[in-house]
């Protein structure tokens, strides 16, 4: 039978260390439509085809219909209900409390309610207001319009580094040379971008550690202006929310088409489709803030956000370092030199209950000896739970104590 001995509290230690990685997001990844997937799970009824729209988009780094390919972050974005950009909008709030609406808008109560969503979630009240920085009490820093970024797991780990995050993101997109929009030219993305390149951080995070519902908070800062700050950082969760008012210019004229709730055509556009900005609009003089947020629909703001303000280039347009945390429990077996010198295993003795020899006629002065090649684990009901196996046999005799250590990790 195999030979066992206790460990004690003495034999078990712990410790606890950490592991960081670097994540670089290229352009490409953001603005490709094959790596950026939609779930087209909204849908209207009412005049014309309809609009269909998803609530959230996932950004692959790579094309996402293949077995490899890995989601890196979703994307969304919200509406504060009691900011500017949603109460100009509203046509009033029915008997039950909900918001409403006229046509020419697009899912504005799910814009309001995602916001709720990160709201409840990371700082414990579906109507907080975010604020950037977070313990500021200026009215100019409250974020009415917000960009959601949420890491996945496989890439933030544990939880995001400080002063690792850096977001490269065009504030401008290329202005039309004409006044006069083309009408197969899509607001969502088939412009050219121009100047207006930003870098966007958490440096200086260290410096104020705010704890909120969502866990550890840093300010996203312009970094030519470290004072100006654009966002938060959400570390234990890997949740970046982006101020749209800050970190792009809002009041830059916008035109093009977009979904609609429209059964009439003008010129090139379809049913299901209208014009925002340009001689043919309802508002010539249309903007990114508050006009395509309100009358698009999701997927029409984010394909902007994603197909033009991160750029279509390979180079890098986000990065940071995660964290991963190790537990660690160290099990030090010791074997003092008169200690599993025998083994358990039948054949080790002959009939007559003698150790078998190498040497024939050395029965009585050989020294028992053993190779151990693992060590098994047993609870207090003497059920094995693990099984250690030593890269290479070990001689164990009685002229030798042995500490092997086993190392958990997890």
């Amino acid at each position: 039978m195999a030979t066992f001995k206790e460990i004690t509290s003495q034999d078990i230690k712990t410790s606890r260390s950490s592991l960081s990685q670097l994540v670089d997001i290229i352009q490409q990844d953001i603005s490709g439509s094959s790596s950026r997937r939609h779930y087209q799970n909204f849908v209207t009824g009412g005049r014309g085809p309809g609009v269909t729209s998803s609530m959230f988009q996932t950004v692959y780094d790579q094309d996402f219909t293949l077995q490899t390919a890995n989601a890196m972050f979703d994307v969304t974005m919200g509406l504060f209900a009691s900011g500017s950009t949603v109460i100009n909008a509203q046509s009033g709030i029915d008997s039950t409390g909900k918001l409403l609406f006229p046509s020419s808008t697009l899912m504005m109560r799910e814009k309001v309610d995602i916001y709720k969503e990160f709201a409840q979630l990371l700082l414990g009240d579906s109507e907080s207001q975010f604020v950037a920085p977070a313990d500021s009490t200026q009215t100019g820093d409250k974020v009415n319009e917000a960009l959601f970024v949420c890491f996945k797991r496989l890439f933030a780990r544990d939880k995001i580094k400080r002063e690792t995050f850096a977001l490269r993101f065009l504030q401008q997109a290329q202005t039309l040379a004409s006044d006069v929009p083309n009408l197969n030219q899509n607001v969502t993305g088939s412009t050219e971008l121009s100047n207006g390149t930003y870098v966007y951080t958490d440096v200086g995070s260290s410096n104020n550690r705010n704890v909120l519902v969502g866990g550890e908070i840093g300010s996203i800062v312009d970094s030519s202006d470290t004072t100006r700050a654009v966002g938060l950082m959400f570390y234990d969760r890997g949740i970046a929310v982006l101020d749209m008012a800050k970190i792009m210019s809002g009041n830059q004229r916008v035109s093009g088409t977009i979904d609609a709730l429209n059964d009439n055509t003008l010129g090139d556009m379809l049913p299901g489709q209208t014009i925002l900005g340009g001689v043919h609009g309802g508002n010539p003089n249309a903007k990114f803030i508050p006009d395509l947020l309100v009358s698009g629909s999701i997927d029409d703001v984010l394909d902007h956000v994603c197909a033009v303000r991160f750029g279509t280039g390979s180079s890098t347009s986000m990065t940071f370092q995660n964290v991963t945390n190790i537990n660690s429990t160290l099990v030090f077996c010791r074997a003092n030199a008169d200690e599993f010198n025998y083994s358990s295993n039948p054949t080790y003795r002959d009939a007559d209950g003698r150790i078998v020899v190498i040497e024939p006629g050395s029965e009585d002065t050989q020294t028992s000896f053993v190779f151990a090649t693992g060590i098994g684990l047993y609870d207090a009901n003497d059920t094995l739970l693990a099984i250690a196996k030593i890269s290479r046999p070990l001689e164990k005799d009685a002229s030798r104590d042995v500490t092997l250590r086993i190392r958990l990790d997890y």
